[in-house]
C-alpha cells in the first residue's frame, strides 16, 4: 500500500462496494468497535485504504474461517497487541546497535 494508507477518501457506499458487504454492515461494525472510520466536518464516514485492508481481513475471518464478532474483537486486539510489541522490541534493538 503507498504511504499515504490512512488518508480518509471513500464514503460508505463505496467503502462496502469495495469490501464486498452492505452499507448497513459497515455502520454495524462501527457500532460494535471493531472499525472506525474518518467523520467529515458534515459527519460523513470516510474510510481510508487501511480501513478498507482491515475490513477485507474481518470480512474473510467471518465469511472463510467462521469467526463470529466477538471471536474478530478479540482477533483485532491480539494483532495491534503483537504489533505494539514488535515495535517496541525494535526499538530496544535498535538502541542496543547503537552501543
Amino acid at each position: 500500500m503507498e504511504a499515504n494508507n490512512t488518508e480518509p477518501r471513500y464514503v460508505i457506499s463505496i467503502a462496502a462496494r469495495m469490501v464486498g458487504v452492505k452499507n448497513h454492515t459497515l455502520r454495524y461494525y462501527e457500532r460494535v468497535g471493531i472499525i472506525e472510520p474518518s467523520r467529515s466536518q458534515g459527519n460523513t464516514r470516510l474510510y481510508s485504504e487501511r480501513d478498507i485492508a482491515q475490513l477485507h481481513w474481518i470480512k474473510t475471518l467471518i465469511d472463510d474461517l467462521g469467526v463470529n464478532l466477538a471471536g474478530v474483537e478479540v482477533i483485532l486486539r491480539l494483532a495491534q497487541h503483537m504489533t505494539e510489541l514488535k515495535r517496541k522490541l525494535d526499538e530496544l534493538e535498535s538502541g542496543r546497535e547503537g552501543r
